[in-house]
């Protein structure tokens, strides 16, 4: 810490003590040991900065210093001289105020983590109300695999096309739109599943185009908006929030089914979407210059910490030079593998416990929620510890390679281990296991774009997305289809598991963490 002499009383203003002029703060002896005073600004060995201004407030002036953590985006301003009328006013604009406020940059990932969460929330809701649909219908185990993969129908067209319009038209917009038209979806549910399966399907299916945007819309804004150093945070937790809206939807849906009956979630997640869109359309901007209550310094620290933090005005990068290098194949398969396995745990995890164990819907629904509740916590612990590699100056790539081998060899050798569960509390925990290694890939493949491409990123997650949702499709039709054939889960879970391991090894071969496009 920056030490100094206390100043000799002649230099004290008579009126009020505290208040210095510029020559006389420039009296202040530093020993040469702990820092140097240069001309407007003290820097202390740790290279944190002591910022002086001169602010004319109402005709007067007054000293202003600024204090900047460096590691956390937190200002604090210190005043010298007279307080003018309007004073506070400008130390907002300048460094936040005389207090500590909440860096902005903060206040846009718990937004985007509360709307990834009601993203997820909504997908569950079906996954648990089916069961009593299909009691109601007489659906069998395969057509039960349609209607859930019937979100994926539109998911998988809404991915590029929505990763494209987040490049051009940035992830607050695109996000807005989203969340408007899947709240909708979801609001008319129950009442297309009253009318006929043609209705469900249809309105499911647009459910999956309207929510297609989610993703690229949170890897983009989330880029613009934080510093490389903690992208895998910010993205952690975001992603945390997506996984707690298993937790949500897979607690809350059998209550309300029981209480108040199918159309109770529906309703009830529909009308969250609705109250998020008064708070996010104010209070987010696509990038960290167009906001109105962002600091100077908060600014500053943002685009130092960027690679290129001037995406603006770039041309389109052509699918088949994307196509054409081996990396952009390593997060295509990557994500194809990530999605395969998550959607067969997420929408067969309640059926699986109630066919296997034969424990009833609100029992299953606490089994399933356990291992999503994990998998938020160990999704942020993967983020921090990626960017704390990162910070101690680990090769990126290096970095990549390591999470994304934990979220691709754990889940394949848990899902091994599942075959073997005879309880469903071992299942459980197998099943947390699973997923909560597999939150890893969140610090790998999903982090992987903005590094080889920060200028395409978007339309690169619609591409990939694209890929893993057809995955996706086919891997929760054919588990229904492989449980009619063979009565069991086990063969399923054995090809998932091969997957998984054949993924890791073409990834660590052909990712990197470098600029490609």
């Amino acid at each position: 810490m920056a030490t100094f002499s206390p100043p000799k009383p002649s230099i004290i203003n008579s009126g009020n003590p505290s208040e210095l002029s510029t020559n006389q703060l420039s009296l202040i002896k530093f020993p040469r040991a702990h820092s140097v005073f240069q001309p407007g600004i003290l820097r202390n060995k740790w290279g944190n900065h002591l910022g002086f201004h001169r602010v004319r407030v109402g005709g007067g002036s007054r000293g202003l210093a600024v204090v900047r953590c460096t590691a956390e985006g937190i200002e604090r301003s210190i005043s010298f001289g007279k307080r003018s009328i309007g004073s506070a006013a400008e130390e907002r604009a300048i460094g936040g105020g005389v207090g500590i406020g909440l860096p902005e940059r903060f206040k846009v990932v718990a937004l985007t983590a509360f709307v990834m969460c009601l993203c997820n929330a909504d997908r569950v809701v079906m996954s648990v109300a089916i069961v009593p649909l299909a009691a109601k219908y007489g659906w069998s185990n395969s057509f039960l695999g349609i209607v859930q993969s019937s979100f994926l129908w539109g998911y998988i067209f809404s991915s590029v096309v929505g990763g494209a319009l987040v490049d051009r038209y940035g992830g607050k917009r695109v996000m807005a739109w989203g969340v408007a038209l899947w709240s909708l979806a979801t609001l008319l549910t129950p009442l297309a599943a009253n009318h006929s399966t043609t209705s469900l399907l249809a309105v499911r299916a647009f459910f999956g185009l309207a929510e297609g945007v989610a993703m690229p819309s949170m890897s983009t804004l989330l880029s613009r908006w934080f510093p490389s150093h903690e992208r895998a945070s910010a993205v952690g937790m975001s992603m945390a929030g997506f996984h707690l809206g298993n937790v949500v939807g897979l607690l809350l849906t059998p209550i309300m089914l029981s209480s108040i009956g199918v159309t109770g979630p529906f309703l009830l997640f529909s009308s969250l979407g609705l109250v998020w869109l008064m708070s996010w359309i104010p209070g987010v901007t696509n990038n960290p210059r167009q906001s109105q209550n962002i600091s100077t310094l908060e600014l500053r620290l943002i685009e130092a910490g960027k690679v290129d933090s001037s995406p603006q005005n770039v041309k389109h990068l052509p699918l088949s030079r994307l196509l054409s290098k081996l990396p952009t194949w390593a997060i295509i398969f990557a994500n194809m593998t990530n999605n395969w396995g998550y959607f067969v745990l997420l929408s067969w995890m309640p059926v699986y416990f109630k066919t296997v164990f034969n424990v009833n819907l609100k029992q299953a629904a606490w089994f399933s929620a356990i291992p999503w509740g994990t998998m938020a916590v160990s999704g942020y612990f993967a983020g921090t510890t990626s960017d704390a590699l990162i910070k101690a100056r680990y090769p990126v790539t290096l970095v990549r390679k390591i999470m994304q081998s934990i979220g691709f060899i754990g889940p394949g050798l848990a899902l091994l281990c599942l075959n073997l569960a005879t309880t469903p509390t071992i299942a459980a925990v197998l099943m947390t296991v699973a997923l909560s290694l597999s939150s890893f890939s969140q610090a790998g493949f999903l982090l992987n774009m903005q590094d080889i491409a920060p200028q395409h990123a978007g339309f690169l997650h619609g591409i990939s997305n694209s890929a893993g949702t057809l995955a996706a499709i086919v891997s929760t039709i054919g588990t229904g289809y492989f449980v009619q054939w063979l009565g069991s889960f086990q063969a399923f879970l054995t090809v998932t598991a091969t997957i998984y391991f054949m993924a890791a090894i073409f990834w660590n071969l052909f990712a990197t963490g470098e600029q490609v496009f």
